[in-house]
């Protein structure tokens, strides 16, 4: 059995200060480490109250938890979740952490406290709070710096799109059209990269949340049959579609961007054959694949095609038809959205880019979304009129040129207030085109919405937008509505405009 000697000599050498107090408060024993702690010798502080360790604020409510304690003691923390404190001789408070356990001298009760300084524990908490702070203001002000670059970026390479589709329909001298159809070439480069590294930047500031909810895949499958088909065809390849399964739960948009990057890179690795996109049932959900018959990958090269800039078979000396950031891309999309890519390759017959995504939450009964509701014709004078609302002047002197190179009658706009200032000198509107970000907080949006109340719900509207972020998700859609990001190529847009307009042979004659 230890001696009350030796039993001393363990609290004394114990690294945290020990007090010992009866059931009135009054401190028996107080080891050296109190000095250390609070400034006080052992026996300057043996025979006073325990609350005088305390600061004042604490100490009438410090009595009411001695008596509680008392009535059930048995070890174990105090004040957990709560901030404790005691009060050095030289008036500083210092933060404390506080384990107490019960004594029992035959009828009487004891209280051992032991008090460890957490002064070093809370500068460093406090100092990683700080740090998380600071960087989630960073992450904020990136995110919001990349909300402008998306748009502020874009807008030039908007500009130039446009102004180059103007070129291709009214320059004629073949040694010019040569150089503008290489122009065009280097814009749609530009605009390539410009994306890839804004979507990159995005997904590591943490800018793009999922949004998961059940979408058709054939609706998905269709969006990228449109999209790539005229591409694919341009290289003699086919494009296939096969839709086995009808829904499926993740962020469409987000799933789309992958398949996007897929199919595309399916399309320039490929030099003949097909690119195919298919989905099955499986027992955990929907598996999509982008499968090709292309140069295939090697084996040793397979680990690194999520690297940024690498590309399959390309030295650092020759030319380059993509950049390399695709698949990169895809792996963070991946990531983000907790799903799995599976790829299987053999050179010189292809690959295939496999992804698992959760079954629809409402499978049963699931059907695809109708096809949009045929436009109501209307009758429209010979040559159809265009409301063009964009804040940017170089963006909306290209956009009105080429839209006057095709023969619409162009009304001009910077503001909300513009655009309903033209909507009642001329009512007669067939199609607004609106930029979503204006000046002063105004969108494209609220500019749809009031010129539709002037001239009819029915008009059909073009949303332009350079914002990739989930806000555009958000908008409810229309049949008469049509949304496009920029940078969007004149064919493209031009497009756009024609499935709002009734065929040639529909208008009226006035």
């Amino acid at each position: 059995m230890l001696s009350p000697e030796l039993l001393g000599k363990v609290l004394e050498s114990a690294p945290d200060a020990i007090v010992i107090v009866d059931v009135a408060g009054v401190i028996l024993f107080a080891s050296r480490q109190i000095a250390t702690l609070a400034g006080y010798l052992p026996e300057d502080i043996v025979g006073r109250r325990i609350e005088d360790l305390l600061p004042e604020r604490f100490r009438a409510g410090h009595l009411g938890h001695r008596r509680s304690y008392n009535r059930d003691a048995h070890p174990r923390p105090m004040g957990v979740d709560l901030d404790l404190y005691v009060l050095h001789q030289d008036g500083r408070e210092l933060p404390v952490e506080i384990s107490l356990s019960p004594i029992r001298e035959g009828e009487q009760l004891l209280v051992a406290a032991a008090i460890r300084d957490i002064t070093e524990r809370k500068r460093t908490q406090t100092e990683l709070k700080q740090a998380r702070e600071a960087a989630d203001r960073a992450n904020l002000a990136k995110s919001r710096f990349l909300a402008t670059a998306s748009h502020d970026l874009r807008q030039p390479l908007q500009t130039l799109s446009l102004l180059n589709g103007t070129l291709r329909r009214t320059v004629r001298e073949p040694l010019a059209g040569e150089a503008v159809a290489q122009q065009g070439q280097a814009i749609e480069a530009m605009s390539r990269l410009t994306n890839a590294l804004l979507d990159m930047s995005k997904l590591e500031s943490g800018a793009i949340r999922p949004d998961p909810a059940d979408f058709a895949v054939a609706a998905l499958f269709e969006e990228m049959r449109k999209e790539f088909a005229s591409h694919a065809a341009s290289k003699g390849l086919e494009l296939r579609i096969d839709t086995g399964a009808p829904a499926a739960h993740s962020d469409p948009s987000l799933v789309g961007q992958i398949l996007r990057n897929l199919v595309s890179n399916a399309i320039k690795y490929t030099q003949q054959g097909w690119v195919e996109l298919r989905s099955t049932p499986v027992s955990r959900g929907v598996r999509l694949e982008v499968a090709d018959t292309g140069v295939g990958i090697p084996a040793d090269q397979l680990p690194h095609i999520y690297e940024e800039f690498f590309q399959v078979r390309v030295t650092s000396n020759s030319s380059r038809e993509g950049y390399g950031l695709g698949l990169s891309i895809v792996h963070r999309l991946v990531r983000l959205l907790g799903l799995r890519l599976e790829v299987h390759s053999e050179v010189g017959r292809g690959s295939i880019f496999a992804l698992e995504l959760p079954a629809a939450v409402r499978a049963a009964g699931w059907a695809a979304p109708s096809a949009e509701p045929a436009a109501v014709p209307r009758h429209l004078p010979s040559t159809a009129r265009v409301l063009l609302v964009d804040d940017d002047a170089g963006v909306r002197n290209a956009t009105a040129m080429l839209l006057e190179v095709e023969g619409f009658t162009v009304a001009r706009a910077a503001s909300l207030s513009e655009a309903v200032q033209e909507a009642r000198r001329d009512p007669q509107i067939d199609v607004v085109i609106a930029d979503y970000h204006l000046q002063k907080g105004e969108t494209g949006v609220d500019v749809i919405a009031a010129v539709r109340e002037l001239v009819g719900q029915r008009l059909g509207a073009v949303l332009v937008s350079g914002d990739t972020s989930s806000t555009l998700r958000q908008i409810v859609r229309d049949d008469r509505l049509r949304l496009a990001s920029k940078p969007i190529r004149a064919d493209e847009l031009l497009a756009l405009i024609s499935t709002l307009l009734p065929p040639k042979g529909d208008a009226g004659d006035g």
